[in-house]
């Protein structure tokens, strides 16, 4: 019989929150200038991607005490599927395919996760990579990213440090430096406004300093539900996803130095915009509207990036999606933001994460009616490599993703920095919101508007 490890507690509660009209699946999408071939990303995955034993490994006992094991089956190919766009094999026709993949339950009689090359994307191709959140948050599929490209991988050095989970302490470091390097300079920019989200030591010292961890799951427990909108409602198994075109990263910088606010307040205020769009278009009220985000901050140090699994805790964040100037919008945002900086919410909900993925399933469900009562939408930040990056020989264009949301929440919405540009995505369920492309189109009409004046 496989040798079994049991699954961390949060691990566990993403896990369990599988619902059919709400998979708990992170899809991610690299798009490539040039063709990345069948047998080269199958040799680039047996290489980078396995080193990493957890995807070797599947999901025992879901319905009880999780445990991983090995798979004694496993077949790469199992894993890696072929697709062609169809003509004209333009951004929409991606964001068609994404939106379907985003439907499809993992089989959980293998490794949770999934591959897909689609040939035929823009004159080069892309891979839509699907993979369970019990595996890991963003950080952490962003340092296997990271350790995939060509730039930052060592055949000579993988081989004498065999897999990432003995930890030898010389392939470590090599592993961390590029992670830690990336994260920092990507934070740098794209987080300035959460120290939080990469500093956990700020977090600790703020509780120390006063921060009552009973006080923030008191305010959890007691924060009024969200407004009945058009995000709230009975959702479908059915998604759709929308992607935007990239924004330069020097231009986001330039807007919030003017707005005397960080880049992160910025692209958070142009989304509530967003939001407000919509908002008029179909409830045709926005003003007196809670709309709640709940926000991922990592809690896991940079040393130990390299680790899979789930070290996230979350913040609720009101947009201020009753504000009609685009530019007061902002400097609310920045107001609320600092507010949740002092908080000590991020570790409590990861307690509480931890507590409901080992205790009894009460626990679970009452954590997932809690998150999908108070919120309307989850909004993640993850800061991507700096510099391009190569695959296979194959230059990486783009990366996209979108993060699960749990319970009854609807809407998910991403942002990511990549070389020097950031991107934002949404996927909602198509039984509230069917066409999330307007979401996308009101935030380039919100960035539009901060960037003229």
């Amino acid at each position: 019989m496989p040798e079994r490890e049991p699954m961390a507690g949060v691990d566990a509660a993403w896990l369990r929150m599988e619902r059919p009209t709400n998979l708990m699946m992170i899809t991610g999408v690299l798009t490539f200038g040039d063709g990345l071939s069948a047998a080269a990303l199958k040799g680039l995955l047996e290489e980078r991607l396995l080193r990493f034993h957890r995807f070797r490994q599947r999901v025992g006992d879901r319905e009880g005490d999780p445990y991983w094991e090995d798979d004694p089956y496993f077949d790469l190919d199992r894993h890696v599927h072929r697709l062609a766009l169809p003509p004209p094999g333009d951004h929409r026709a991606l964001e068609v395919l994404v939106s379907d993949l985003m439907n499809m339950p993992l089989d959980f009689g293998k490794p949770p996760w999934e591959m897909h090359l689609v040939e035929g994307y823009r004159g080069g191709s892309a891979l839509i990579a699907r993979l369970h959140h019990c595996i890991g948050d963003g950080i952490a599929l962003i340092h296997v990213l990271i350790q995939m490209a060509d730039e930052y991988f060592e055949a000579e050095e993988a081989e004498r440090g065999g897999a990432v989970e003995k930890r030898e302490r010389g392939l470590l470091a090599r592993l961390t430096r590029p992670v830690t390097k990336t994260v920092e300079a990507a934070g740098a920019v794209v987080h300035e406004g959460m120290e939080l989200l990469l500093n956990p030591a700020h977090l600790a010292k703020r509780a120390q300093q006063g921060a009552s961890l009973s006080a923030a799951l008191g305010k959890l427990a007691l924060m009024p539900s969200d407004s009945d909108t058009v995000f709230k409602g009975e959702l479908s198994a059915t998604k759709r996803a929308a992607w935007s075109e990239p924004l330069a990263l020097d231009v986001v910088k330039a807007i919030a130095q003017r707005e005397r606010a960080k880049i992160n307040d910025v692209l958070l205020a142009a989304v509530a915009g967003a939001l407000r769009r919509y908002l008029l278009a179909h409830d045709g009220e926005a003003d007196d509207v809670t709309i709640r985000a709940a926000i991922p901050v990592n809690l896991r140090p940079l040393d130990r990036a390299h680790e899979l699994g789930n070290r996230f805790g979350l913040v609720f964040l009101s947009l201020p999606v009753g504000m009609a100037d685009p530019h007061a919008r902002v400097a609310e945002v920045k107001r609320r933001m600092e507010r949740l900086k002092r908080s000590a919410e991020a570790p409590v909900v990861l307690g509480l994460l931890q507590l409901a993925g080992s205790g009894p399933k009460v626990l679970q469900d009452e954590l997932v009616r809690l998150l999908g009562d108070k919120t309307s939408a989850v909004m993640t930040n993850v800061p991507g490599p700096r510099e391009r990056l190569h695959l296979a020989g194959a230059g990486l264009r783009n990366v996209m993703f979108w993060v699960p949301r749990a319970g009854t929440v609807s809407l998910g919405v991403s942002i990511i920095s990549y070389a020097g540009t950031v991107l934002v995505g949404a996927a909602s369920d198509a039984a509230l919101v069917p066409d999330p492309v307007l979401l996308i189109d009101g935030f380039h009409e919100e960035f539009r508007v901060l960037k003229a004046r």
